[in-house]
């Protein structure tokens, strides 16, 4: 799965927490932008894309742009105060 907002540490530990308590899921690969899951059901994989945008990002198609803009603000330190 390709979610080009999770590219910090923090952000990946949001995506999997998310995502491991569904039943029947297992984290193979993270990485900046990039999950990789085994799914015992092929339905499940609409509880994944809907537990990651619960957590605040949101999977984007394949050939989407990788690019780092973070929907919780985890990820910028752009202050819009200052």
């Amino acid at each position: 799965m390709n979610i080009p907002q999770m590219q910090s540490t923090h952000c990946q530990t949001r995506v999997s927490n998310a995502i491991k308590q569904i039943d029947g899921v297992q984290v193979q690969k993270l990485e900046a932008g990039k999950l990789t899951v085994s799914l015992t059901d092929d339905n499940l994989k609409q509880q994944v894309e809907n537990a990651i945008a619960q957590a605040g990002y949101k999977v984007a198609n394949e050939e989407a742009n990788n690019d780092s803009a973070c929907a919780t603000g985890c990820c910028t330190s752009q202050d819009s105060n200052k």
